[in-house]
């Protein structure tokens, strides 16, 4: 593509140099850098990209984006206000609008994302509408699947990844989409035909530093589905969360509202809900008709999160009866409750909760499957926000028979010092505490005795663990499936 094509497609500044050049290739990584190539500049919060110009320039760099005047002369240096609202339109024009030609259904909120776009995966499959996924867990391209690098990836790959759908095949996409995803512009460009908001609790405060900023940040998500002009978007929201109330009330006059929830209100709305160890089943009221639903995953919260995805599946044009009964064969999604098979006379579930809501949750869950005991092995993860960490431990405390507090992902933090935040919140003393995790999860495999449930959260699908020093493999599934089959030896 035509350098000057692509000029048409932002808001530019300046440019110094040619404009005619041929551009092959995009990237914000100099490594990737090749002749052929533009270069995006980005200010990041720990890396200033405009330190590694001279390096793409070397490596065949044809074009250079950038915030920052200083010109180098031996490529176009392109000047804008914000290199990644540009980058994220010259990747929608390079990739001829991708998200043009697929339904879209992006998923926002703290709790219940990674789930719910699995569900909504799920059902367009079934409904022959051959879906792509991008997630935390994963992203799936087609027949591909890779390892997901963050929850929602930078505008560049993200309009890349739907390019490759749909010269797959696919004719949908389910997409979680973060708050730090719609502060820095990563899905701009992109149109939604419904945007799902689940729920909101305290969570990444680190980065938003209030719950009102965190709050706006999620909102923009529907702001934006205001503004879409090829798609009118459907907002699918959680009407039992106070936040998802308050968007109602918002956008209710800007875009069509279909709201979700247990209470008599909602649009798609759930009662009569049972849960055991086999899944949870509901009765659906929703466009007048009533449905049973049968779900193979266990708890409330899975219940808002099918609402959530049989509302978003009929906003892309499916209907809500083959919703319902292509729910009654979806899969468990990896470290979401996931169950560790064993021949024991008690449970073992591994989760990805790590805030005190989902903690909750979750913990609520294995409370209405009525255990003689619950066992729950957690941590908090390191440079991340610490005021959640006693929330957590009080939640625990509260709820849980016994806990072994331990590590999560330290990260740059003594395991140690994280602990010691999390002890203020364990009033009643019923923990003990074990900093390996490898050596806690044995610890309460081996303390199990009949009709006890051991929970264990926080790193959920991950496989591997952060340290200061080094990054480990790890995978509490693994780990816990080896202690259940009494084997001390990691191999």
């Amino acid at each position: 593509m035509k350098l000057d094509a692509l000029l048409s497609h932002s808001a530019i500044v300046k440019v110094v140099g040619p404009t005619d050049r041929d551009i092959t290739h995009l990237t914000y990584d100099s490594r990737r850098v090749k002749p052929g190539t533009l270069f995006f500049a980005l200010k990041g919060e720990k890396v200033d990209g405009t330190a590694f110009i001279d390096a793409a320039i070397a490596a065949g760099a044809e074009a250079i984006v950038t915030e920052n005047a200083t010109f180098r002369t031996r490529a176009t240096n392109i000047v804008v206000a914000n290199a990644r609202n540009t980058m994220a339109d010259f990747a929608a024009a390079f990739y001829q609008n991708p998200a043009r030609a697929l339904k879209i259904a992006g998923v926002t909120g703290t709790n219940g994302k990674t789930t719910t776009a699995f569900l909504i995966k799920h059902i367009c499959e079934a409904a022959q509408l051959r879906c792509g996924l991008l997630g935390t867990v994963r992203y799936e391209i087609g027949d591909r699947v890779l390892p997901a690098s963050r929850t929602t990836p930078e505008s560049l790959d993200v309009h890349e990844m739907l390019w490759q759908m749909r010269s797959a095949g696919c004719k949908a996409c389910a997409m979680e989409v973060s708050s730090h995803a719609l502060v820095q512009a990563r899905v701009r460009d992109v149109e939604f035909d419904a945007a799902i908001f689940t729920n909101l609790t305290q969570d990444h405060l680190d980065y938003h530093k209030t719950m009102e900023a965190y709050f706006e940040a999620k909102a923009r998500m529907f702001s934006e589905l205001a503004a879409q002009k090829k798609k009118q978007g459907k907002a699918i929201i959680n009407l039992d969360d106070r936040y998802g109330a308050q968007l109602v009330t918002r956008f209710g006059k800007a875009i069509p509202i279909t709201t979700y929830g247990l209470g008599v209100h909602a649009d798609f709305r759930a009662s009569n809900v049972r849960i055991d160890f086999h899944g949870t089943s509901y009765q659906l009221d929703a466009g007048g008709r009533s449905y049973l639903v049968r779900l193979p995953l266990i708890g409330q919260f899975n219940v808002y999160n099918s609402l959530a995805a049989v509302a978003a599946a009929n906003a892309m044009g499916i209907e809500v009866r083959n919703c319902v009964l292509a729910l009654a064969n979806a899969t468990a999604v990896p470290g979401r409750l996931e169950a560790v098979p064993a021949q024991r006379q008690f449970r073992v579930f591994v989760d990805y909760a790590h805030t005190d809501d989902a903690l909750l949750n979750v913990i609520k869950t294995c409370r209405e499957l009525n255990p003689a005991r619950l066992i729950v092995v957690f941590g908090c993860g390191g440079n991340r926000d610490k005021t959640k960490r006693p929330r957590m431990g009080a939640v625990v405390d509260q709820h849980a028979d016994h806990a072994i507090v331990t590590s999560d992902n330290p990260r740059k933090e003594e395991p140690l010092a994280i602990i010691e935040d999390i002890k203020p919140g364990m009033r009643r003393g019923n923990y003990e505490v074990i900093v390996d995790r490898r050596e806690a999860i044995f610890k309460a495999v081996a303390m199990a005795q009949p009709r006890d449930i051991i929970l264990i959260a926080g790193k959920g699908h991950e496989n591997y663990q952060e340290f200061a020093d080094r990054t480990m493999p790890f995978d509490d599934v693994a780990v816990a499936r080896q202690a259940l089959e009494g084997k001390r030896s990691e191999d």
